[in-house]
């Protein structure tokens, strides 16, 4: 009898449709935890990133400003007790950069310009000083029409600005020329005929404001992301005090309105200025992250603050709803005291 085989083939199954729409389920699942898990990631990283950005704008914009205040007054002659130049009224002015087109700028070493109550107010910081590296000793002179007489005129160099000093009358003029060593020629004759000379190298104006986001140093860019400026007056009890008792914004009479310099009296109580800074962080948040100022006089205030004020010293006040979402972002606030060292210097002169 003939034997038959038979074959049989195993079963073979594949997954079925259910199985594939559970398994693509799954991976979306997952892939949608990983690309939330990144984006919160990404969103931290640039958070970080953006905040330190804006920390180190801020440091340079701070160090810019200060180490340009620490020469605010250099080669003014504070040291003369008899014609002491920080007692002149009014203060002279001179063109400081032979443009006609631009304003004159005055002596007094330093000038703070309120910026408002407006939103998006910041305010301004003009900073004056020479650069003479005789440091502006004072000589005494007698002048006839241009020319000045001195004991010896080596401190001076033809286009310095002089400042002639007789009590408390006084003229800044530029130097024309030096016709041998005891003679200052001046560009034009000064309302002085006697007292004291000083030739102060070239009179500088600087000026640091806000505009467009940027810190600008005359006109031009300085630093990026800088959103506010704020600052006041440190002033003293007496002009011949170096104590800082009071904080006081640049306003009103007293302090000068308008951009104006204070009269003499309060001028030199004017011993320090203290400064803040707003940096802000580029990336724009999904939720409110800041917030205004809690309070301006109370302590451990909360939000985008300058520093903690006092019902005596409010601290200034920063408002930058002026830019849409503004409480999107984030700010970062730095301070620092600037005191007028060569004001300080003149107090056994001021009174």
């Amino acid at each position: 009898m003939a034997r038959t085989f038979s074959l049989s083939m195993p079963s073979q199954r594949g997954f079925s449709l259910v199985e594939l729409m559970v398994g693509l389920v799954i991976g979306l699942v997952s892939t949608l935890v990983i690309m939330q898990a990144y984006a919160t990631f990404e969103g931290q990283k640039r958070s970080t990133t953006g905040g330190s950005d804006a920390q180190t704008n801020a440091g340079i914009a701070l160090y810019n400003i200060q180490r340009e205040m620490a020469m605010a007054g250099y080669g003014l002659p504070v040291f003369s007790t008899v014609n002491p130049a920080l007692l002149c009224d009014p203060l002279p002015t001179i063109d400081h950069d032979n443009d006609g087109a631009t304003p004159e700028a005055g002596m007094y070493p330093i000038l703070l310009t309120d910026g408002g109550t407006a939103a998006g107010a910041s305010d301004t910081i003009t900073v004056r000083y020479g650069t003479t590296p005789s440091g502006g000793v004072p000589v005494t002179t007698s002048v006839t029409g241009a020319s000045a007489t001195v004991v010896n005129n080596m401190g001076c160099q033809a286009n310095d600005i002089a400042l002639l000093v007789n009590g408390t009358t006084c003229d800044l003029r530029r130097v024309a020329a030096l016709p041998d060593a005891t003679h200052v020629l001046l560009a034009s004759p000064p309302t002085i005929t006697s007292g004291i000379i000083a030739c102060m190298g070239t009179w500088n104006e600087t000026v640091y404001a806000v505009a467009g986001g940027l810190l600008t140093r005359n006109g031009a860019s300085n630093v990026a992301d800088i959103v506010n400026i704020q600052a006041q007056y440190g002033i003293s009890a007496i002009a011949s005090s170096n104590a800082i008792v009071q904080w006081v914004d640049p306003v009103g009479g007293t302090w000068g309105a308008s951009g104006t310099t204070p009269d003499l009296t309060n001028r030199n109580l004017i011993k320090a200025v203290r400064i803040a800074v707003v940096a802000r962080n580029g990336l724009y948040e999904k939720e409110v992250v800041s917030t205004a100022c809690s309070s301006t006089t109370a302590a451990n205030p909360t939000g985008v603050c300058t520093w903690e004020g006092t019902a005596a010293s409010p601290a200034p006040a920063i408002d930058l709803s002026n830019t849409p979402d503004w409480d999107h972002y984030r700010y970062r606030v730095y301070d620092v005291i600037v005191p007028l060292r060569n004001v300080i210097w003149s107090m056994n002169t001021l009174s």
